[in-house]
């Protein structure tokens, strides 16, 4: 088979796979070729090396998660970005598994190879404009107790709320969705009504 029969993405959704069954770790040139079916010399036509390939695995992995979870906050809904948690995985059960599962460092270890840096920068860059999009929105501030508020109810919350059932290889149940919002409702909203109350003691007195 010649290089030109095998694209980039063929060579990262082979290692996709690998690496939900068993982990980044057993990504390796050989279980890649094998998983392809392809001559060694393939792999090094297109990627320079391993670690490369599992950069790329990462990065693209995690901005497809972020598209819809961008979305939502720039739209003003804060829940449907919980929410878009447990959405995603239910698409994307091998994604999920390598995103939550692991972390970055599982991937790449050390320094990450150069054609990735500036990607990787940019995505970390836009997570944490959107938390503060959402915190200055939500809570009026971006301090540290705001971030850390909008950390935990967007991302924390959801993500255990699904890593139980991806460890099993299961499809979260609805249950799920029913507890993000039941968290999202008693901080968020539980905000917003002291800050309504608020409001209308300072009216009262005016």
């Amino acid at each position: 088979m010649g290089h030109a029969q095998f694209s980039r993405a063929d060579f990262i959704d082979a290692a996709r796979n690998i690496a939900a069954e068993h982990g980044p770790a057993a990504v390796t040139v050989g279980s890649v070729m094998e998983e392809l079916k392809a001559p060694r010399g393939s792999f090094y036509y297109r990627f320079e090396s391993r670690d490369l390939l599992l950069g790329e695995l990462w990065l693209t992995t995690v901005l497809d998660y972020q598209k819809g979870f961008f979305a939502a906050i720039e739209a003003g809904d804060g829940l449907a970005a919980a929410l878009h948690m447990p959405a995603w995985v239910r698409a994307h059960l091998n994604e999920a598994r390598l995103l939550l599962l692991y972390s970055r460092h599982d991937f790449v270890q050390g320094d990450w190879p150069a054609p990735l840096k500036r990607g990787v920068a940019e995505q970390a860059e836009r997570f944490i404009a959107h938390i503060e999009q959402f915190a200055r929105a939500t809570f009026g501030r971006t301090d540290a107790e705001a971030i850390r508020r909008a950390r935990f109810v967007l991302v924390d919350v959801p993500g255990a709320a699904v890593r139980s059932h991806l460890r099993e290889r299961e499809i979260p149940p609805p249950m799920v969705d029913d507890l993000i919002r039941a968290t999202y409702e008693a901080i968020v909203g539980s905000h917003r009504r002291q800050r309504r109350k608020r409001a209308r003691t300072r009216n009262d007195r005016t």
